[in-house]
């Protein structure tokens, strides 16, 4: 461990004591950036085998359109390698950086970097500076980059090798991150599955798969028969805290948790219950106390003790509560759609599965959470102040 100057890092490998030598991007990489073909001339210069990388896609394996070489050479779009690394200069992802995953072409909006420098080593140290990069060189609120801005920011660079050593460590942490990333995935998709086969389709009152012992047919019911509906008070949030240990106030839309907060007042306790959103038309399954804000969120809860509650909360996740522009609601449509219900006996054995399968699904999740705070914190230390 070494002592922090201006560019020495806190933390550092055994074997490394010189100070980190500052260069601009133009000093070390070649850089470019491509161009777009003529999109009147599909048939010509596009549906061919050439990758087209834009700059949504720069950390992607697959990408949306393909060139023909006739595209590629009557344009300006710019071959890159497997290995380089890209920046994207304009969009919603711009300062997004990424090593090529793939051979390509990529277009104007992206830029190309090469050098015998360690590319996973700068990508890193672009990817942790991105805030900042992007609050002191964003263009006219366009958020846009230029090659020229990507080519003035200044990096500390020590050795070849001390790089080397950096980026295998960094590396191996993407490597666990991307393995958690995909059993996350295939978990999604093992319980999408599951829901195909556990509920009825369309036209059924009886599912595909069932536990022993079940053979009857599902009954069907409206779902105001078993559940009832509470519009609850939305909370007046004057201010709300990241503390955990506070109340959680729950919001509609995709932030769901605001934040939290340490007044008493107007605090939902009658749990469990399923949070219908208005905004998002999901569902989720509460067992915590909570306060709301918003008034798009709905409360459901049990009408008797003949059915289960979670599985009622699996049920609904398989329903598109969407009608063209329109969603669901329950005082119209909601309370009114038909369902096919089994015995509490066989709902109990199918919110047993689920929730086990939810739970996994929570525990990957905090597990890709835990890497990628473990990897933020890791970089905060391997590379320089500034």
């Amino acid at each position: 461990m070494a002592m922090e100057t201006n560019n020495t890092p806190a933390l550092r490998f055994p074997g490394f004591a010189e100070e980190w030598e500052e260069k601009t991007l133009g000093e070390v990489f070649k850089t470019y950036s491509g161009g777009t073909p003529d999109t009147t001339k599909k048939k010509a210069y596009y549906g061919g085998t050439i990758p087209f990388i834009r700059s949504a896609e720069i950390n992607k394996e697959e990408t949306e359109l393909f060139l023909t070489q006739e595209g590629l050479e009557k344009s300006s779009a710019k071959l890159v390698n497997k290995g380089d690394l890209l920046v994207a200069l304009y969009g919603a992802n711009s300062g997004d950086s990424a090593i090529a995953k793939i051979n390509g072409a990529i277009n104007q909006a992206v830029l190309c970097l090469q050098s015998e420098n360690s590319n996973v080593f700068v990508q890193n140290f672009l990817q942790h500076n991105r805030e900042l990069i992007t609050q002191k060189y964003l263009q006219g609120g366009q958020g846009n980059l230029s090659g020229e801005i990507i080519k003035s920011i200044r990096v500390p660079f020590p050795s070849s090798k001390e790089q080397q050593k950096i980026a295998a460590c960094l590396s191996s942490l993407d490597a666990l991150i991307t393995e958690a990333v995909k059993r996350l995935e295939w978990l999604q998709q093992h319980k999408k599955g599951l829901l195909q086969q556990l509920f009825p389709c369309e036209g059924s009152n009886t599912p595909e798969l069932r536990f022993a012992g079940f053979t009857g047919e599902w009954e069907e019911k409206t779902l105001g028969e078993v559940l009832s509906y509470i519009q609850p008070t939305p909370y007046i949030v004057e201010s709300t805290v990241y503390d955990p240990a506070g109340t959680p106030v729950l919001t509609a839309g995709k932030t769901f948790v605001l934040g939290y907060t340490d007044e008493a007042d107007g605090i939902f306790t009658n749990l469990p219950t399923i949070i219908f959103d208005d905004f998002t038309t999901e569902s989720r399954y509460i067992n915590f106390p909570f306060k709301v804000k918003s008034s798009a969120i709905k409360m459901l809860t049990l009408k008797d003790d003949n059915n289960d509650l979670y599985f009622l909360y699996s049920l609904m996740s398989t329903i598109d509560f969407t009608v063209g522009a329109h969603k669901r609601y329950w005082i119209s449509e909601f309370q009114n759609l038909i369902v096919s219900i089994p015995s509490l006996p066989e709902q109990q054995k199918i919110a047993s599965c689920l929730s086990s399968l939810d739970t996994l699904l929570e525990k990957q999740q905090e597990r890709i959470t835990l890497l990628k705070t473990h990897k933020k914190g890791l970089l905060q230390q391997l590379f320089p102040h500034h």
